[in-house]
């Protein structure tokens, strides 16, 4: 009956337990999330490739921190954020995302939400170089559903040798 399905749902949702041979510093107890924090994500992906990133600007908590790709880190006000991300943004003219994978996951003894995105990006700039880049994004949303950490991964794509 109905209860058995969802009894077999809420028993699925959590992994089994993982034997590392390492320590593990943050967790290896994890759920499937909610599909809303992963939405957002992608919202703002896509606010990204359109170049308005004051469409999302309320998805970001009050105070947020990037660590990108490049080793750089960026701890700021929410504003201060989107400003910055537009200026960065303003640099091109066009970028153009694909979404490989993505995921919607809860920590169970941390208790922290996060959407893992894996994709690519295309981008041209104002001179008319193009770069493409395979991207790994780990973004952390608090209990109000708001993004404030973003751990940011990226490795160059090359067109194959002739």
């Amino acid at each position: 009956g109905a209860d058995t399905t969802a009894s077999t749902a809420a028993a699925t949702t959590a992994m089994p337990a993982i034997n590392s041979p390492y320590a593990v510093t943050y967790s290896s107890k994890f759920e499937i999330g909610d599909p809303k924090n992963a939405e957002t994500v992608l919202n703002l992906w896509k606010d990204w490739d359109n170049g308005n990133l004051m469409n999302g600007k309320n998805s970001f908590a009050d105070s947020v921190q990037f660590y990108f790709s490049d080793g750089s880190m960026m701890h700021a006000s929410r504003d201060s954020v989107v400003t910055m991300g537009q200026k960065m943004r303003d640099n091109l003219t066009s970028s153009v995302s694909t979404i490989d994978a993505v995921m919607s996951v809860k920590s169970t003894d941390k208790n922290e939400n996060w959407a893992l995105v894996w994709g690519q990006e295309r981008v041209t700039d104002k001179k008319g170089r193009k770069d493409s880049s395979a991207i790994q994004e780990t973004w952390r949303l608090n209990k109000d559903g708001k993004v404030d950490l973003v751990y940011q991964f990226r490795k160059k794509l090359t067109a194959p040798k002739k």
